[in-house]
């Protein structure tokens, strides 16, 4: 089962490194992204992640050679020109409309959300919805939103999920 860590920290990649077997580095607050995802690039592939990627930039997850990109699920359309720079692609979805949307441009994988209840992410859609999906499109689907618990990353895989996404359970 993919284990997909996002972080805005440089500095606990030991600890994330142990549960994760991907990551993202995600800050949306910090005038110096481009100089600290460099940083975090040159420390990430100090350790065994299957992939390290950037969020949102592509042009600069190209630049950096980062392995791939997650787009925001606004930034949907973006996907054929983060493909042709030869970016593995994940982009964020919500309901089944963007899932086929980014599968039918070419994503390599998506997450799903919110799963279950977190902060500011509004009303959780649920292991069902989860579970539906996984029947419509044969992308990945990585569970995102609240999970921070074991039997909640066991519950996403008997849903059906290839994987799940969370940054309060890596840290």
């Amino acid at each position: 089962m993919i284990a997909y860590a996002i972080t805005n920290a440089l500095d606990n990649l030991d600890t994330i490194a142990q549960k994760a077997t991907m990551v993202v580095y995600r800050d949306k607050t910090t005038p110096h992204y481009a100089q600290n995802a460099k940083l975090f690039l040159h420390k990430a592939n100090e350790y065994a992640f299957d992939r390290v990627l950037l969020h949102q930039d592509y042009t600069l997850a190209h630049t950096l050679h980062a392995n791939g990109i997650h787009l925001s699920s606004s930034q949907i359309e973006e996907i054929p020109k983060a493909k042709a720079l030869g970016l593995f692609v994940v982009v964020s979805t919500h309901n089944h409309n963007e899932a086929l949307l980014a599968q039918e441009l070419g994503a390599d994988m998506i997450t799903y959300s919110p799963i279950f209840e977190t902060p500011n992410k509004g009303t959780p859609i649920g292991l069902g919805a989860l579970k539906e999906l996984q029947g419509i499109i044969s992308l990945p689907i990585i569970a995102l939103g609240g999970i921070i618990t074991k039997e909640q990353i066991e519950a996403c895989k008997h849903s059906g999920a290839s994987g799940f996404a969370s940054i309060r359970y890596f840290n």
